[in-house]
Formats: C-alpha cells, sequence, structure tokens
C-alpha cells in the first residue's frame, strides 16, 4: 500500500484520536512508530512518537480536516469547557 504521512503526533493516543477523526471522514487511516528518535527512549517503548499516513489520494483531505480539529488543550470547541 502506498501511503503518506499526514502529521507526526507524541505518542500512540494521539495517533489513534487523529484517525478515529479522519475515518469518521471516510478517510483510510493508520499509524506507526516514527523513524525519527529524538530521544534515547523513542524506540525503546511505543509510547513514542507515531506517523499517521493515509492514502495519497487522501493526502490534501486529511491535513485539511486534522488542521481544522481543535489543538491539545484548546476548550474553544466545547461550550460546557467554556463555562
Amino acid at each position: 500500500m502506498d501511503e503518506a504521512v499526514v502529521k507526526r503526533v507524541p505518542n500512540e493516543t494521539e495517533a489513534e484520536l487523529a484517525c478515529g477523526l479522519l475515518r469518521s471522514a471516510g478517510i483510510e487511516c493508520g499509524s506507526r512508530v516514527t523513524e525519527e528518535i529524538d530521544s534515547a527512549f523513542d524506540n525503546f517503548l511505543e509510547a513514542g512518537p507515531h506517523e499517521i499516513v493515509v492514502h495519497p489520494d487522501d493526502l490534501e483531505a486529511a491535513r485539511e480536516l486534522l488542521a481544522d480539529a481543535p489543538a491539545d488543550g484548546d476548550d474553544s470547541w466545547d461550550p460546557e469547557a467554556a463555562q
């Protein structure tokens, strides 16, 4: 399968959240541990940085969708959290 990296996220949890958002929009998605190493512990566990990958034809739509998603810690989209 041809794949294109959409985004790099700090951990597996964020990768799963991003893939869930993409899948809800009909975009097939996967994640993998990134080959880039930021620290000595990155390859020790699966908890390190992950790349989110999609089919190359879906790359632009996936980037747009993820760009519109709230950033980590941004409660402005949640009316209950803003009160």
